[in-house]
């Protein structure tokens, strides 16, 4: 059995900067929410749509195989 570290090294690489992206996202979202003005709202609501987006993706990755 040998273990092809590269690959192993790349889905590493790959979760790590899309969870750091994806937490990044939706603390944009929550602090937008946290502010009064309507321009704020609206983006907090787009970044939640990105999330969302992003786990719908990753949940069709997972059960198209």
């Amino acid at each position: 059995m040998s273990i092809d570290w590269h690959a192993l090294g790349t889905v590493l690489a790959v979760t790590l900067l899309s969870t750091v992206g994806l937490v990044g996202v939706f603390t944009l979202g929550v602090v937008g929410l946290a502010r009064p003005a309507v321009a704020a709202r609206g983006g907090a609501y787009a970044c939640f749509a990105a999330c969302a987006a992003a786990i719908a993706w990753g949940i069709w990755l997972i059960v198209a195989k």
